[in-house]
């Protein structure tokens, strides 16, 4: 399998690491004593730092819920149609009835369609919360 260049490589925040990094920097966290940078926050887990935390879960929530309600009306939606206009379920591709192919075959390039869909907004998010925590100082 040959890695697309396109994709961008996932960034690892741990703790730990951000923490020793602050502590080895040349400049003392006493510089600037009112602003406090992002990725110290985090690390301190300060007010700010689950406030941070918070928005990315509610953004991963947010995201996990509308494509759960895309697949329920796309799907739950169906057997709907069917039992609302009976005409629809009688229609016959290459001899099979149409429900059968629409939730037989189609659901499944449906579901991976919305999965992939998924883990790239979810990457964005990451990348986004990422991009916000390794953010210079000002």
């Amino acid at each position: 399998m040959v890695a697309d260049d396109r994709v961008s490589a996932r960034t690892r925040i741990v703790l730990a690491d951000v923490v020793r990094r602050e502590s080895d920097s040349e400049h003392p966290r006493t510089e600037h004593p009112r602003t406090e940078h992002p990725r110290t926050e985090l690390a301190e887990q300060t007010r700010v730092g689950e406030a941070l935390v918070r928005g990315l879960v509610r953004a991963q929530l947010s995201l996990a819920l509308r494509l759960w309600l895309v697949v329920a009306v796309g799907l739950g939606g169906l057997p709907w149609l069917f039992a609302i206009a009976p005409s629809v379920s009688q229609v016959t591709v290459l001899g099979v009835h149409l429900p059968w192919v629409l939730l037989g075959v189609l659901s499944f390039p449906f579901l991976v369609l919305v999965g992939w869909a998924y883990v790239r907004l979810a990457e964005r998010n990451e990348q986004d919360f990422t991009d916000l925590i390794q953010r210079p100082e000002r």
